[in-house]
Order: C-alpha cells, then sequence, then structure tokens
C-alpha cells in the first residue's frame, strides 16, 4: 500500500448485518459530508491552493473511478482503497467489512506518507481535525 506510511488506527462500527460491501461503505462515507466537515474542508482548500496542493479529484484523462474526491486505488467486496499522491503527501483512505454473525464491522484506516517538511507540517496541522472527521464520517455508513 504505502511502505513507511504512518498509520492513523482506523475507528470502526458495527451494526446489524446491512450487507454492504467495502464500496457502498466507502459511498456512504463520503456521499455527502456534515455541514461542518464541509466548511472545513473549504477552509483547507482555499488555504493551500495558493501552495499548489491539491483540492479536489484529479483531473486525468480516462475518467477514473472516484469516490466523494478520492480516486479508486483497488478495491475487493472486503476492502476499499482509495487516495491520492501529491507532492507534499500521499493519502490512502482504507475502509474494510468484515462478517461476524448478524453484523458487520466497517473500519476507516486512513495511511499517509509524507515527502518533505510540507508533508510533515500540513499533517501536524490536519490531524486534530482528521481525528473529528474520519468517525463523524464513518457514523454515516450506519444512518
Amino acid at each position: 500500500m504505502l511502505t513507511a506510511a504512518r498509520c492513523s488506527p482506523g475507528p470502526s462500527s458495527s451494526m446489524p448485518t446491512a450487507a454492504l460491501d467495502a464500496r457502498q461503505a466507502a459511498e456512504k462515507m463520503l456521499a455527502r459530508a456534515p455541514r461542518w466537515i464541509e466548511v472545513l474542508l473549504a477552509l483547507r482548500n482555499l488555504l493551500v491552493a495558493p501552495l499548489g496542493l491539491k483540492t479536489s479529484a484529479p483531473d486525468e484523462p480516462g475518467a477514473r473511478d472516484i469516490i466523494g474526491v478520492f480516486p479508486v486505488v483497488r478495491q475487493t467486496p472486503d476492502r476499499l482503497v482509495a487516495g491520492f499522491d501529491d507532492k507534499h503527501l500521499d493519502f490512502r483512505l482504507v475502509v474494510d467489512v468484515t462478517s461476524a454473525g448478524h453484523t458487520q464491522r466497517i473500519t476507516a484506516t486512513t495511511l499517509v506518507l509524507t515527502h518533505n517538511l510540507l508533508g510533515r507540517t500540513y499533517l501536524a496541522i490536519i490531524r486534530p481535525f482528521h481525528r473529528l472527521v474520519v468517525p463523524a464520517m464513518l457514523r454515516q455508513v450506519a444512518a
């Protein structure tokens, strides 16, 4: 995936079996963010645009498979990996679905590989918000 990446332990959510695969869970997570997250992302995009960092899904030829703003890198029914590479860091969101009896556990794990001082600084600034955003997005799967 991302060798030597910093991993954010994945929050998880258990729910009665809804027969979701990893893609469906990722789509529910990323379909629409709560308003407070949209405001944070808009602020983030405004602040990083002058630095030349990506502010949305990459605009590349050959329509790629995208969920939310994240291109899908790899997927199986049990795991979806989405993310992108940028000049300051590489980012991956991993959504795993496991079944146990009549429940499913959905886990979201983020992996970040920083490339330079900008990447390390960005990660240090964003980490406290990230710890709030990922669990909030994961709660949308159960909603």
